[in-house]
């Protein structure tokens, strides 16, 4: 007998499986957002009895997606105020500028972010170069 390693009675080399090695969700979807997280906080909040398998990783997608967006006007803002950093004031300019931004995080409180600067138009200073509206005075 020959002393080969791994043969059988034919003489075949045994079938080997090669395991592949193991890819997170998140690698193969190519987003940096966990999807394994997503699934798990999906599955206990109990959100619906069954979750198909997609649904983690769209819902992953969307909020990498929404964080980018956010993140680009944040550093337009800072940039405008010339800061290299965000800052919670940037995000909450970001926010409040932007129209869809404003009208699902607009009820949101995001602390040190600060107010939006502006002046009630009542408080503004009448133009010189119109007539202001004479209004009649009271006689007593």
């Amino acid at each position: 007998m020959s002393s080969k390693g791994g043969t059988g009675k034919g003489g075949k080399k045994a079938a080997t499986k090669v395991r592949s090695k193991a890819m997170s969700q998140s690698k193969r979807a190519e987003i940096q957002f966990p999807v394994g997280r997503v699934a798990r906080l999906l599955k206990r909040g109990r959100y619906s009895k069954r979750i198909g398998l997609a649904a983690p990783v769209f819902l992953a997608s969307v909020l990498e997606y929404l964080t980018a967006e956010l993140i680009e006007l944040a550093g337009a803002a800072a940039k405008d105020l010339k800061k290299t950093r965000i800052g919670p004031r940037h995000i909450q300019l970001a926010i409040h500028n932007d129209d869809e931004f404003s009208q699902i995080l607009g009820s949101v409180t995001i602390s040190a972010g600060g107010v939006l600067p502006r002046i009630e138009p009542v408080l503004l200073p009448k133009a010189k170069g119109k007539k202001a509206a004479t209004t009649e005075s009271q006689e007593y």
